[in-house]
């Protein structure tokens, strides 16, 4: 056997560029917030393509399939919604929102000049991505299994029965 070819989306450095906005986020204390809403175009982007290549290789896969059009819309419709919600929302949501209660405490808690109260807050949210992406992948995989996927079953699998 051979072994599979890498997915471009998943296996290779362009699976960073989904982790655009919450570097964008992070450094919302810092840039002007058009910067902030292009690193959001940059992982919107990374999420649509990921979505049509899922696609792509679920039409590839399945073109014999009489379900091919189910099949490939279930591919679309999950990578598109898991990845919107574990790459782009949730984490966007969480480094804005810990940055955001960062540079306020060490407003109120520090004399430090606001340079300064800026750049931790930078730093910190960028510590916190490797934190964050698995917790947040594995509650996605959780609200999707329970949701979406019991329309269409879990990636891979055949659609369920209706």
């Amino acid at each position: 056997m051979g072994t599979a070819e890498p997915d471009l989306y998943r296996d290779t450095w362009v699976r960073y560029l989904g982790y655009a906005n919450e570097v964008g986020e992070s450094f919302r204390p810092l840039v002007p917030v058009p910067v902030v809403w292009a690193s959001y175009g940059v992982a919107t982007a990374y999420v649509t393509a990921d979505a049509i290549d899922k696609g792509r290789k679920a039409a590839t896969a399945h073109a014999q399939d009489p379900a091919q059009a189910t099949r490939v819309g279930a591919a679309v419709v999950d990578t598109f919604v898991w990845q919107s919600l574990a790459s782009v929302a949730i984490p966007g949501i969480t480094i804005n929102r810990l940055c955001a209660a960062s540079l306020a405490m060490l407003g109120a808690l520090t004399r430090w000049p606001l340079p300064v109260r800026r750049w931790t807050t930078t730093a910190l949210g960028l510590a916190t991505i490797p934190l964050i992406i698995t917790p947040i992948d594995r509650t996605v995989d959780l609200l999707m299994d329970s949701s979406l996927r019991k329309l269409y079953g879990p990636p891979g699998e055949p659609p369920a029965p209706h």
